[in-house]
């Protein structure tokens, strides 16, 4: 973490700060106070000098190696309940412990059993939850001594601070969701202290009931979106996940402040782009699997499991037709061609060809020479023949 970490006083001017644990009063104040002077004119000859490095999102990771959210920014993900919103967050908590990085998590929806509850079958190990996942469980709104316990923890440099369920955190604080100013002081008092300290912050939303005029929005005011300097995904879930099933939920990127993610993933028919699928994999007993597929890996699977369906559907249509062609001859008085069998069989008259050719191998159908290079089907005890 560079420089020391300021926390402004909840209620109070400007002025009002808290310092972190171990920061004694007057340690770093001209500086910080000079930095806070943001009326002033910046120094602009980085962003001219070829020195300036785009931020990068280096925290997380599809399954491919990209980076999923950029350090120091606030995003977000939006969805209906159960598309695993918490899901797509617990991937980012496990990467980020496996990488040996601390993780801060502010839960205002569910409990630390069922956070712990997933990340273990993950793959967590207790190490990693004891010494690098710090769950926080508000019940009161942030008040000064709060922060204090909160610049304790941030002072340990999480990458990662994730806030699951702005809604409930907002409500917690007497703001409206609705009202773009409330929704401005939620970003200023809970979320932009945590991106001050350094980590990506994520926060998980929800979106609007209606797919209709849902758009690129999360439940609320438009500030949500028009406040975010980082990434906002958006979930479409396709399959229910849900223990012993293997569900499956579409990740798009409504807005891209940096840019760097779009470039990443493929436009979709909505309108937004494709970044990821997400799929757990829950049909093994006390064992998830959860995993960031990319796009165009994930439509190769789409492609071959529409091939692999098209095919299991086109076999079972063929060996479907065999009994109804053996029907036809049996009630037939002499051979029949093989288009007098596809008339008499019905649906389509490739499917039944293949059928009839399977049954002639297989010695059910007796095929012979009729006239002008013909050929004559008919059953082995019409003919006579034993084989």
């Amino acid at each position: 973490m560079s420089g020391p970490l300021w926390l402004p006083n909840v209620g109070a001017e400007p002025s009002g700060l808290i310092l972190p644990s171990g920061l004694q009063a007057g340690e770093g104040e001209p500086d910080s106070q000079q930095s806070r002077r943001s009326w002033r004119g910046q120094d602009l000859s980085t962003f001219v000098n070829g020195s300036y490095k785009p931020a990068l999102p280096t925290v997380g990771a599809r399954a491919d190696g990209i980076g999923v959210l950029y350090p120091g920014r606030m995003s977000t993900v939006a969805a209906e309940s159960e598309a695993g919103k918490t899901w797509f967050a617990m991937i980012l908590v496990l990467q980020e412990l496996i990488r040996g990085n601390h993780v801060v998590y502010i839960d205002f929806e569910d409990e630390a059993a069922g956070v712990v509850g997933r990340l273990l079958p993950m793959g967590a190990t207790i190490d990693d939850l004891l010494e690098r996942f710090h769950y926080i469980r508000p019940e009161e709104p942030l008040g000064v001594a709060d922060f204090a316990d909160l610049a304790e923890v941030l002072s340990l440099e999480p990458t990662l601070a994730v806030v699951d369920g702005v809604t409930e955190g907002m409500s917690l604080h007497g703001l409206n969701i609705n009202d773009n100013k409330d929704v401005a002081v939620f970003g200023r008092k809970v979320l932009r202290p945590l991106q001050d300290a350094g980590p990506a912050v994520f926060s998980l939303d929800h979106v609007v009931k209606s797919s209709d005029s849902r758009g690129r929005y999360a439940i609320g005011g438009v500030h949500k979106l028009n406040g975010l300097n980082g990434v906002m995904y958006l979930m479409e879930n396709i399959h229910p996940f849900g223990i012993g099933v293997k569900g499956r939920t579409r990740i798009t990127i409504a807005k891209d402040r940096p840019g760097q993610l779009r470039k990443e993933s493929l436009p979709n028919k909505s309108g937004l782009y494709w970044f990821a699928d997400l799929v757990v994999d829950a049909t093994e007993p006390n064992l998830i699997e959860a995993v960031l597929y990319p796009p165009i890996e994930q439509a190769a699977i789409e492609e071959r499991t529409a091939e692999q369906e098209a095919t299991s559907k086109q076999e079972a249509e063929i060996e479907g037709r065999k009994p109804m062609v053996l029907a036809v001859l049996a009630k037939a008085k002499s051979p029949l061609t093989m288009n007098e069998v596809t008339a008499l069989v019905s649906g389509r008259a490739s499917f039944t060809r293949q059928a009839v050719t399977r049954l002639v191998h297989a010695n059910l159908v007796v095929e012979t020479a009729g006239p002008n290079r013909s050929k004559l089907h008919s059953l082995p005890e019409q003919t006579g023949d034993k084989s």
